[in-house]
């Protein structure tokens, strides 16, 4: 089933309430280290739909290469494997959303 723009716009408007800061601080780990080069300095919001399709799988990853190759697999999907790149481009990105993924764990159990 194709999604229309407001489905979509609905699906992220329900993730980022379940996420809440979460969602905000994946999506700029991903515009500052913009691995696909579509970062224009003003369009903060370009990495949002790999977001809603990462953050739902992190729950199933118990380990920052496991969250590599998640976060790649989105990035394939969206993008296409050759301009997805190798998912080594992935590691300091993994890295990043690892440690705000960890934190919000701790934060939600506390």
């Amino acid at each position: 089933m194709v999604k229309n723009r407001e489905q979509i716009l609905l699906e992220r408007k329900q993730l980022r309430r379940e996420y809440g800061k979460l969602f905000d601080e994946v999506s700029a780990i991903l515009f500052k280290s913009d691995p696909i080069g579509i970062n224009l300095g003003i369009n903060t919001d370009e990495y949002e739909s790999e977001v809603s399709t990462i953050l739902p799988r992190l729950k199933s990853c118990h380990s920052v290469e496991e969250a590599r190759s998640v976060i790649h697999q989105e990035f394939t999907y969206w993008f296409g494997r050759e301009d997805a790149g190798p998912e080594t481009r992935y590691q300091q990105i993994a890295e990043s959303i690892w440690v705000a993924w960890q934190h919000d764990q701790r934060r939600a159990r506390a």
